[in-house]
């Protein structure tokens, strides 16, 4: 458990606060590049790290995000007007490029030259994998992005996809770093019932559900291992999640072998809103080959396996209605009786309040991954405060890595034996480039 000061360190992100300055070194997922496709098209609102915010794409194609409102009487600017290369106030006109300058006050005389006295705050941005990137922190330490592998495929082999949690994000991350989870929250009872239609299939998280961990610190982050006996086989099938700094994880996916190096794999970014909300994004690839439509369908649209949700990505599965709990599918299809992952993973986070009283839990071996995420942020935040930055900001080939889950002999180092498939792929980054 954690104090309550460490508790509030942890999970705290606006201006100023501790963790929110470690953040702010990172350059995060802000928006998916379709919300803003169009040259002079709507604003749109954001909200990121407890700062309102409006994106636009300007009719250069160029994208900026700047503090919500206007600072000559504070109107918010998604009631704005795109249009010739700046945003423009409707209140009294007062407009602002992507880089936050004012370049035009007609309400004003034009001898006064108050405009050039006028800034608003932007945050430089930048697109790649269709997603809009935003980077809040010091524009003296500003790093290059992360080189996720799925960012450099081609369209036709990357999905991503986002909604909103009403809950903190270290609750959130905590939950997509434990591995031991998934042989109860996601457990399947019925594989032939409805509910449980292009679920992934349990048999080896379901042979032993009370996984043995091994957690190492790496460069990007940690390495998660989870370990489960195959008593038929002799053999180990180990689960082997990447968390990677400060909110990503890899969730392993099909088998790795020799036949199979790189089947379709997924991740997920926890980016804060603020301290009670959270985006939650998820994203899918296939670096061997062009995903089929179904599988677009099926992790892609607002009505899929990720959603549903609507047009304000907000979950229609959420609080409100139980999110879709089914007493009787409960009893005789799945563990919860709650449809789709995203959101019998919402249920129980969200469960929890919107910020967790950690001095409060009582944690146990299978936790000893959220453990060590929390000792690593807690220091992190700890270095900044003592004026040494974070290095895994400045190394974006650190994130070309994969998850993996393989099954080898049980005297083998899991580590080095998923060795050969833990590396992300470069094929597709050189000709992005």
């Amino acid at each position: 458990m954690l104090s309550q000061q460490d508790n509030e360190t942890l999970t705290r992100v606006g201006p100023g606060t501790p963790m929110g300055e470690l953040l702010r070194r990172f350059w995060m997922p802000a928006l998916l590049e379709d919300e803003v496709a169009a040259p002079d098209g709507d604003p749109v609102r954001l909200r990121l790290l407890g700062e309102d915010l409006v994106a636009f794409r300007d009719t250069q194609g160029r994208v900026g995000i700047l503090d919500a409102y206007c600072p000559h009487r504070m109107a918010h600017l998604y009631f704005g007007r795109n249009e010739e290369c700046g945003l423009r106030c409707v209140y009294h006109g007062w407009k602002f490029d992507v880089d936050g300058n004012c370049v035009d006050q007609p309400s004003e005389p034009g001898e006064t030259n108050f405009a050039r006295k006028v800034t608003l705050t932007s945050y430089p941005t930048a697109v790649r994998g269709g997603v809009v990137w935003v980077y809040m922190g010091p524009k003296d330490k500003m790093p290059a992005l992360p080189d996720f592998e799925w960012s450099y495929l081609p369209p036709t082999r990357r999905i991503a996809v986002k909604r909103q949690q009403y809950c903190n994000w270290a609750q959130a991350v905590e939950g997509g770093i434990d591995s031991s989870h998934i042989s109860y929250l996601h457990r399947g009872l019925d594989r032939s019932h409805p509910v449980n239609k292009g679920m992934p299939g349990g048999r080896l998280s379901g042979e032993d559900r009370h996984p043995v961990f091994d957690v190492r610190e790496v460069e990007h982050g940690l390495l998660i291992g989870a370990r489960r006996e195959l008593k038929s086989e002799n053999k180990h099938y180990w689960r082997i999640t990447p968390f990677l700094l400060p909110f990503y994880t890899m969730i392993p996916g099909g088998m790795r072998d020799d036949d199979n190096p790189a089947p379709y794999f997924q991740g997920h970014a926890w980016v804060p809103i603020d301290d009670e909300n959270t985006w939650t994004w998820s994203f899918g690839a296939n670096p061997g080959r062009e995903m089929t439509q179904e599988e677009r369908d099926f992790f892609g649209g607002r009505e899929n396996y990720w959603g549903p949700v609507d047009e304000r990505y907000q979950p229609r599965q959420n609080r409100a209605n139980d999110y879709g709990l089914d007493r009787e599918v409960q009893r005789v299809g799945n563990y919860t009786g709650i449809k789709g992952i995203p959101n019998q993973d919402a249920a129980v986070q969200e469960s929890m309040g919107p910020i967790v009283p950690r001095w409060k839990e009582h944690l146990g071996s299978s936790d000893s991954a959220i453990i060590q995420w929390r000792k690593l942020m807690l220091r992190l935040v700890r270095e900044l405060q003592r004026g040494k930055e974070p290095d895994a900001p400045h190394h974006g080939e650190w994130y070309n890595v994969r998850s993996v889950s393989v099954v080898i002999d049980p005297d083998a180092d899991w580590q080095q034996g998923a060795e050969q498939y833990r590396h992300g792929g470069t094929i597709a980054k050189h000709a992005a480039e």
